[in-house]
């Protein structure tokens, strides 16, 4: 795991600037750094030393290409294998035999690829520098472009020190920021900034960008018994996760309650497991004591860290600067203590959870069919006119009667994913900015790429792409590398979608449960119920928190504050953390939500700036 930064621009000294971009990337890569300048282009490069220690220093440079890379190759040994015939290798890397694997087979090597990578290779010959995200999404990626330069990094933060680049604020995405709980468009809240998406790549020839999409999800159902997809499961995840092993430092795994995380730890057995907890007050919260029994049966040494209100707090504007744009998922904060524990313990790599829920339906969201199949046998058109009279009558959002409008409309014209916290109505009364783009012009490309699909499809893939990478993936590549710790996510591997994405309907949902496929397949190796357990992700007592006086009389100095005044309409949400405070809603993450947003653009803008 890595950061990587580079530009094209004629016009500068372009040594000083390309090691102080990559000094901002330093917390990625403390190990070692590298780079590479000419005439038209500078890479620069921080190493976190995971495979090859010694000489696995990137850039690498051969006669006609440059590569720095992020992220981790599984399948390198298989590849290296299959090019040792033709290419000579100078080191036991997998960064060498990615940038082989260019040389056979130009830029369709990313279609060979297994793992997680953002990367940067350069035709010296062609002048042409290509630049790729994974197709999980799991390595960040962005790039910035005017008159002057093209540029692009691992971080934000590291494009900020180019002289070239002009910091602007982009005011456009707050509304759609608000409703999702991040910012999940391509552009960012820095004007001219836009992230890679996963599954493309760009490439830079003569001052002109070319993105190209490599990979799509393809769903469709297997004809094949219960029994045999269980097994196809195992084997999918035992291949993984002795690929997501690989390394030559200790390997060691985040731990909660749930299946997910407890599925892996089983079948890895690392030295050791890190869990978050709360004190004795919030209990519920906790997932220590379940983490600890299944640690203690598999014979792991669990650390676990416990985190106080007031540290939650205080560390909260420093990890909002490391997350470049504002994150208001308060499980992205717990992670941050778990990374600190694992580091503390010296380990270098950790496992983790995510993307079970996505690839194998574990949101509650995921049930809605299943749970109102005899409403659904209602006619549609009367469906809908209960829907629009629950609108009408703003109505819709009592919780008993919510999926009385949620079954009259079409998904495409509400679902959003699992994250969202304000409807489109709701957020643009609170911004005072103009031109605000809707969450519907967001998830529009992605409803129309699935259009055929069934429903479940559908929000599998919003909640993978609006949900999964640029909020539960950010999260945990942040604050593992706030750490200098490398994150691997065994379920995001090109083995296990191979089988998730066969799955028929009943394998997902059941009348008992969600994720039954992955349940079914996990109970064989977890020794305690945890195969079984709701899903709590990183639960975090926030609900209670705010209406406690030291945190309500911060977030009200910061609703009433000049920040707020520029952006928001201070009535409406003083009145929203009023209703909370008194128990009138359970607003805890729309104030949230909006706290976050001010204490993220304290870190980086002057109020003074132009909006």
């Amino acid at each position: 795991m890595c950061g990587i930064v580079g530009f094209s621009d004629r016009n500068v000294n372009k040594d000083n600037i390309i090691s102080s971009m990559a000094d901002k990337l330093v917390h990625r890569g403390p190990d070692d750094f590298g780079y590479y300048v000419d005439n038209d282009v500078a890479l620069g490069h921080r190493r976190l030393s995971i495979i090859d220690l010694q000489t696995g220093k990137q850039p690498i440079e051969d006669k006609n290409y440059v590569i720095i890379f992020n992220g981790e190759i599984y399948n390198y040994l298989e590849l290296k294998d299959e090019l040792k015939d033709k290419y000579k290798f100078k080191t036991k890397s997998d960064t060498e035999v990615l940038l082989k694997g260019f040389e056979e087979w130009g830029i369709d090597v990313v279609n060979h690829l297994r793992g997680m990578f953002a990367f940067a290779i350069y035709d010296k010959k062609e002048k042409e520098l290509y630049i790729a995200r994974d197709q999980w999404g799991i390595k960040p990626l962005y790039y910035y472009k005017n008159d002057k330069a093209f540029m692009f990094a691992s971080e934000i933060k590291a494009l900020l020190v180019h002289p070239d680049f002009k910091k602007e604020f982009n005011g456009d995405i707050l509304a759609s920021y608000l409703c999702f709980n991040s910012v999940v468009s391509d552009e960012s809240f820095f004007k001219g900034v836009f992230k890679l998406r996963p599954g493309h790549y760009l490439k830079y020839k003569n001052g002109k960008i070319t993105i190209k999409r490599y990979f799509k999800m393809e769903f469709g159902e297997t004809d094949k018994s219960d029994e045999e997809i269980i097994e196809d499961l195992k084997n999918a995840m035992i291949d993984s996760v002795e690929h997501h092993k690989i390394a030559d430092v200790e390997v060691g795994a985040f731990l909660s309650s749930g299946v997910d995380s407890s599925y892996i730890v089983s079948l890895l057995k690392p030295n050791k497991t890190f869990t978050a907890t709360f004190d004795r007050r919030h209990s519920r919260y906790s997932e220590l004591s379940y983490a600890e029994d299944l640690s203690n049966k598999l014979g792991i040494k669990n650390k676990s860290y416990l985190i106080t209100k007031e540290e939650y707090l205080k560390e909260f504007p420093k990890i909002m600067y490391y997350m470049d744009e504002p994150l208001a998922d308060p499980s992205a904060i717990a992670l941050y203590f778990v990374s600190k524990v694992a580091h503390e313990n010296k380990v270098k790599v950790v496992t983790s959870g995510e993307g079970a829920d996505e690839l194998f339906c574990g949101y509650i969201e995921f049930r809605e069919d299943f749970d109102h199949a005899w409403y659904n046998k209602i006619p549609y058109f009367v469906r809908h006119a209960v829907s629009s009279c629950l609108s009408y009558y703003k109505i819709r959002e009592i919780p008993k009667l919510n999926f009385l409008y949620r079954r009259g409309q079409k998904l495409e014209n509400y679902f959003i994913g699992a994250c969202a916290v304000f409807t489109d109505e709701e957020a643009k009364k609170l911004v005072k900015l103009p031109n605000q783009i809707s969450t519907r012009e967001i998830t529009k490309p992605y409803y129309d790429d699935y259009k055929d699909s069934p429903d479940v499809i559908k929000r599998q893939i919003i909640d993978y792409y609006f949900c999964l990478v640029n909020d539960f993936l950010m999260a945990v590549d942040r604050n593992t590398m706030m750490f200098s710790l490398e994150a691997r996510t065994p379920f995001l591997d090109t083995e296990v979608f191979k089988v998730a994405s066969t799955i028929p309907y009943r394998l997902k949902i059941n009348k008992n449960n969600s994720k039954v496929a992955l349940r079914e397949a996990a109970k064989s190796v977890i020794p305690n119920e945890s195969y079984n357990r709701k899903k709590l992700g990183f639960p975090v007592p926030l609900r209670e928190w705010v209406k406690e006086d030291d945190l309500y009389n911060e977030i009200k100095e910061k609703f009433n504050s000049e920040i707020a005044h520029k952006f928001f309409n201070v009535k409406r949400i003083n009145k929203i953390l009023e209703n909370h405070k008194t128990g009138k809603a359970d607003c805890f993450k729309k104030v949230w939500n909006i706290y976050t947003f001010i204490i993220w653009y304290e870190q980086y803008f002057d109020i003074n700036e132009e909006a």
